[in-house]
């Protein structure tokens, strides 16, 4: 294969998102595999009120979107909430509830390769 023919061949491939496979003579392009998030993280942060202040005792559920389980927490002396072990190849939603006020929902994704998802959840 001449030399503009790989030239060609590698950009058509990485503007098509596409890979190169070089064979004797020849380049095969096949799609590229997409990066996706395997393991387990960790997903915390705290319950506020309307003026950024802690809410003790606030419950806050993490819903598997996949399976619809739900696991909980009740929000600590700080507001803080902790759940381990949350799989990274689905997507979950997270949401706080207290008094019954209802914080808006917030979805963990599967495309977020953060191991330790951190984020403050608001009930007004």
């Amino acid at each position: 294969m001449s030399r503009t023919s790989w030239l060609t061949a590698i950009a058509c491939g990485l503007l098509a998102g596409c890979t190169l496979f070089a064979g004797p003579g020849n380049a095969l392009l096949a799609p590229a595999a997409w990066a996706q998030n395997f393991g387990q993280r960790t997903v915390s942060g705290a319950v506020l009120d309307g003026n950024a202040r802690p809410i003790v005792g606030a419950t806050v559920f993490l819903k598997n979107q996949k399976t619809q389980a739900i696991r909980s927490y009740t929000s600590t002396a700080m507001g803080h909430f902790h759940f381990a072990q949350v799989d990274m190849s689905i997507d979950f939603d997270l949401w706080a509830e207290y008094n019954g006020k209802k914080s808006p929902v917030k979805v963990v994704s599967s495309w977020d390769d953060r191991k330790d998802f951190v984020t403050d959840l608001k009930i007004k």
